[in-house]
């Protein structure tokens, strides 16, 4: 009789270690998932995420910056410059996106990316065209490491517009 009563008391052991290790597991699935466990590669910068995403920083454009977000499942890159209207318009076509360069409206933004680099998030901006893409799905071999970019362009004054790229 005591070898069975210690087989029950081992067999509810093994089930409250294996429930504690299941709730530990889940609240770090949801800690990825809040954004807690990114953080910022302090060495990354515009030239690093134009190679990354295989856009080129046209020549003459402005403000140029870029970033790297580390994140457990995949790293987001992030580019920005303000450039030509007609070369930010370039640009989204060379893109493949099936669909044009468009106003998406009400949209909220989605974790502080670009708040990185001391700008706003362009979905937040009234007026900003956007365009998305799967490189993979249209079948882009320039960017085969891409899986999806999203192309921001925000008209400023004088023919200049600032572009918008994030990547992962």
């Amino acid at each position: 009789m005591t070898i069975r009563r210690g087989a029950h008391i081992l067999a509810a052991l093994a089930a409250v270690l294996f429930l504690v290790s299941c709730s530990g597991s889940g609240q770090d699935d949801r800690r990825a998932t809040e954004g807690r466990d990114w953080q910022w590669d302090k060495k990354a910068d515009a030239a690093e995420t134009s190679a990354f995403m295989n856009v080129a920083v046209p020549e003459g454009a402005t403000e140029a910056k870029g970033a790297i977000q580390l994140n457990p499942q995949e790293d987001i890159y992030l580019l920005t410059f303000v450039t030509s209207e007609k070369t930010a318009e370039a640009i989204a076509e060379d893109l493949l996106s099936e669909e044009p360069l468009r106003v998406r409206k009400g949209d909220s933004a989605e974790g502080e990316r670009f708040g990185h680099l001391g700008l706003p998030e362009p979905q937040t901006l009234k007026g900003v065209r956007w365009a998305g893409v799967c490189p993979p799905c249209v079948k882009d071999g320039r960017r085969s490491k891409v899986q999806w970019i999203d192309i921001y362009v925000q008209t400023l004054k004088a023919d200049r517009a600032r572009v918008y790229l994030q990547a992962f």
